[in-house]
This record gives structure tokens, C-alpha cells and sequence, in this order.
């Protein structure tokens, strides 16, 4: 009798001792994940209220918004974002009215003939490279030059396209840069380093970004990431953080 009341009763304590790290473990990942939660931000509000995912991908607009945060831009409610990680079959640049909340313009834009092929790989802030640069700009003033129509472009960021302007690297229209062209070549014709639009799009594309918008150019580009000083990556931690704990993906 007494053997059997002691084995009750350590089977009782093994009970509630289960019971007890259960408890311990549901609140610790509650925790993690409430942590996680606040984590999300103003620009992933934005991002989701504007649907944007349809037509920029998340981490171009996340870079973006932090180089309009910490640029004295003058207007900064319209940005304007090209995507050179995309194809240049793809439609990589997306204009935003960020104050009105909209999508103004999202269209095709070639890049220059030594970047790359259908796709932008290589990039430099050098004279007569012909390549595409990366990063953040701002427009200036209009003009009518060889290619038409066409916007002065100030790169802002030291090193890697502050020589734009010394380059004459413009926002122009431009035939090759359509869907004839991407049916006869597969891909986009290629500027001298211009980020150059589709020719019935080019005057109100630059009559809207003109004088003193963000322009941010993207291309997800480890070299870029290591020199410029306006982004920082989060996102990156976050991803750590969440492989390390790949219970609370799954939970409800």
C-alpha cells in the first residue's frame, strides 16, 4: 500500500512538472514572436497599403525609403525606383506618389550597353565605362538634347555616382527601349549608361520626377552595399533570427 501511494504521488509530480515546462516553453514563444511582431515597420505598412508587390520588390523599396529618410530631398513625396536585379524584359522602374499613396508609372528601362545583357551585373561611376550607376540621385532640370526630351540626373552618393552629371547621365526616351525590341533581341536595347524609358512615356515620366525627387537605383549588389552609407540591413538579422528559431513559423 505504501509503495503504491509512493509511486502515485511521483507519478503526480511528474505531471505537473510536464505541465510546468509547457507552460514555460508556450510563454517563451510567445515572447520571441511578440518580439518579432514589433519589429514591423512604417515602410512595411506602406509597402502593404500601397500593394506595392505587385510592382516592386520589397528590399529595393525598404532601401529606398531609408535614403529618402536621410537625404535633403526637396520633394520627397514622389520617388521614382529602378530595379536593375530584375530582367530588362521586366518592367524595373516604378514611379510612387508616396504623399497620394499610388503607383504612377511603372514601366520597362534599359541600361547602359557595358552593365550587362538582359540582365544589369556590372556597374561604375566612371567616365566613358558606359555602364549603368547604382543608388541615389536626385533630379534636376530638364532640356532638349540628342536623345529629346530629357532630366539631369545629380548622383548623391561619393565614389559611386557622383560623376553622373560629368557623364551626362540622363533620363531620355528612347526606341530601343521597348516591346519591339525585346521581340526581335530578347531583351531590351542598351543606353551609354542612361537610364533610358520607352519614347511615349519619357515626357511624363520627367515632367513628373523633375526638379528635386529621389531617384534610387537597386540592383541587390554586395559591392554597393559595402561602400555606400545611406542603408543599413536589418533585414538581414531579422532572417538570422528567424532561422534560428523555425518553430514560431509554423505556429498560429
Amino acid at each position: 500500500m505504501g509503495n503504491t501511494f509512493m509511486f502515485l504521488l511521483m507519478a503526480l509530480n511528474t505531471a505537473l512538472s510536464s505541465q510546468e515546462e509547457l507552460k514555460t516553453t508556450q510563454q517563451e514563444a510567445s515572447k520571441h514572436r511578440i518580439n518579432v511582431e514589433r519589429q514591423r515597420t512604417e515602410v512595411d505598412s506602406l509597402y502593404d497599403e500601397m500593394n506595392l508587390a505587385q510592382v516592386l520588390q520589397y528590399e529595393a523599396f525598404r532601401q529606398a525609403m531609408e535614403g529618402r529618410k536621410a537625404l535633403p530631398i526637396h520633394n520627397k513625396d514622389i520617388m521614382t525606383v529602378i530595379d536593375f536585379s530584375l530582367a530588362s524584359t521586366e518592367k524595373r522602374l516604378v514611379v510612387l506618389d508616396l504623399a497620394q499613396k499610388k503607383v504612377l508609372f511603372n514601366t520597362l528601362v534599359s541600361h547602359g550597353k557595358n552593365s550587362g545583357e538582359n540582365y544589369a551585373v556590372n556597374f561604375s561611376n566612371q567616365q566613358e565605362s558606359l555602364k549603368s550607376s547604382l543608388g541615389f540621385f536626385t533630379t534636376e532640370n530638364t532640356y532638349n538634347g540628342e536623345n529629346g526630351y530629357s532630366l539631369v540626373l545629380n548622383g548623391l552618393e561619393k565614389g559611386i555616382n557622383d560623376n553622373a552629371k560629368a557623364r551626362y547621365v540622363v533620363m531620355h526616351g528612347a526606341d530601343y527601349c521597348s516591346n519591339g525590341t525585346i521581340a526581335s533581341l530578347g531583351r531590351l536595347g542598351k543606353s551609354y549608361g542612361c537610364p533610358a524609358v520607352p519614347r511615349e512615356f519619357a515626357v511624363p515620366i520627367i515632367n513628373t520626377i523633375k526638379d528635386g525627387t529621389l531617384l534610387f537605383i537597386y540592383a541587390d549588389n554586395a559591392d554597393y552595399l559595402s561602400k555606400t552609407h545611406l542603408i543599413h540591413q536589418p533585414n538581414m538579422l531579422m532572417a538570422q533570427f528567424q532561422k534560428r528559431q523555425p518553430t514560431f513559423n509554423n505556429e498560429g
